[in-house]
C-alpha cells in the first residue's frame, strides 16, 4: 500500500509543526523538513504559507471527522461524550507541551485579518454542533449551552495544562467532566 503523497505529507506536517511552533515562527523549510519533502517542492503544492496554514486547518477538520465517525457508533450520547473527553485526556501530554492544536491556532490566527480565523472557527463550530447533538439526544433543552460549556471546559483546561506544563490537570478535569455528563440525565 502506498503512503500519503507529498501534498498530504506537507499538510500533515504543517498541522504538526504549526501546533508545535506557531504560525509566525514556522517557515516553509520547517514544514518541508518535517514532511521529508525538498523545500523547492513545497511551492508546487502550496504557493504561500497561508495556503499551508489552510491545509493544516483542513487536516484538523479531517481528524475531527474521523474522531466523530469513531464515536458515533457508541450506544448512547453519554458514552459518546465521555469517550470524547477521554480522547482529550489521552492527548494531555501533547497539550502540556503545545496546547490544543485547534485552540492554539485559533488564538494565533485571530490576531490576523486574512480570514483564516473564520476557517478555523468553522472547525471548532462543527465539534460544538456535534456535542450539541449528543446533549439533544439526551433530551436536554439546554443542549447548545451545555455543548459550549463542555467545549469551553476543554479549551480552558488545555490552556492551563499547557501554561503549567502539567498533564495531570487535564486528567483531573476529564474525570470531573465525565461525572458532570453523568449528572445531566
Amino acid at each position: 500500500m502506498r503512503g500519503p503523497g507529498k501534498r498530504e505529507r506537507l499538510a500533515g506536517a504543517a498541522a504538526r509543526v504549526l501546533h508545535e511552533q506557531g504560525v509566525e515562527r514556522t517557515t516553509l523549510a520547517d514544514i518541508a523538513q518535517a514532511a521529508d519533502v525538498p523545500v523547492g517542492n513545497v511551492y508546487y503544492y502550496f504557493k504561500t504559507k497561508d495556503q499551508l496554514v489552510e491545509a493544516a486547518i483542513d487536516t484538523q477538520a479531517d481528524h475531527l471527522r474521523k474522531t466523530i465517525t469513531a464515536l458515533d457508533p457508541l450506544p448512547s450520547p453519554e458514552e459518546r461524550l465521555k469517550a470524547l473527553v477521554r480522547g482529550w485526556v489521552d492527548g494531555r501530554d501533547v497539550a502540556a507541551r503545545f496546547g490544543c492544536p485547534t485552540g492554539s491556532l485559533a488564538a494565533e490566527l485571530d490576531k490576523r485579518a486574512d480570514g483564516l480565523d473564520r476557517t478555523v472557527a468553522a472547525v471548532m463550530r462543527r465539534l460544538i454542533d456535534w456535542i450539541e447533538a449528543q446533549f439533544t439526544a439526551m433530551g436536554r433543552d439546554d443542549a447548545r449551552e451545555l455543548a459550549v460549556a463542555l467545549f469551553a471546559a476543554y479549551q480552558g483546561i488545555s490552556l492551563l495544562t499547557n501554561t503549567f506544563r502539567d498533564p495531570e490537570l487535564m486528567a483531573t478535569e476529564g474525570r470531573r467532566l465525565e461525572r458532570w455528563i453523568d449528572s445531566l440525565h
